[in-house]
């Protein structure tokens, strides 16, 4: 299959190839005991291979994205490999607010001007953002079932979440 991403990359070019999540496929090797565990060792050297070979003068680009840098094969970071890094972080209170005016949570519901998130979501108790989505879907529900078309301030998230 990585073969055939990057034979359709050449074919299409400019193309970018974006792999998410990479440490799935790319972990360091070690001795598998699985049969899983040595696809998986496949694949990462199929795509070192793939990356090795490829063709300097072709536009197109390999892009990979991780949560877990620190568990990648060296032979991927190696120059040749990856050409640069670029690292972003955001501190534990920022995390769940991005989670809040992005596409899962809020982008569709009607929220009140009053409604401050920062608040909410600053919380000593490090909310993750699995339950900001959760609350937010039923503070949506909360609203339907008192028939309103808007979502109003934290003292009812504040309810809703004690329900919950």
């Amino acid at each position: 299959m990585v073969r055939v991403v990057f034979r359709l990359a050449k074919e299409n070019a400019p193309a970018i190839i974006f792999t998410d999540e990479v440490d799935t496929i790319a972990t360091a090797r070690f001795d598998a005991q699985t049969g899983a565990d040595r696809e998986v060792q496949r694949i990462l050297m199929e795509l070192l291979n793939q990356m090795d070979g490829f063709d300097q003068t072709v536009n197109v680009k390999v892009i990979i994205a991780t949560n877990r840098a620190d568990t990648l094969d060296p032979a991927l970071l190696r120059p040749g490999g990856l050409d640069g890094r670029l690292v972003f972080q955001a501190s534990k209170n920022q995390m769940p607010t991005y989670c809040f005016p992005s596409q899962v949570c809020t982008a569709k519901m009607n929220l009140s001007d009053e409604v401050d998130l920062e608040d909410y979501v600053s919380r000593p108790d490090k909310i993750s953002a699995a339950e900001i989505a959760a609350i937010c879907q039923e503070a949506g529900r909360h609203a339907v079932r008192k028939n309103r078309y808007i979502i109003l301030p934290p003292r009812t998230l504040k309810r809703v979440t004690e329900q919950m």
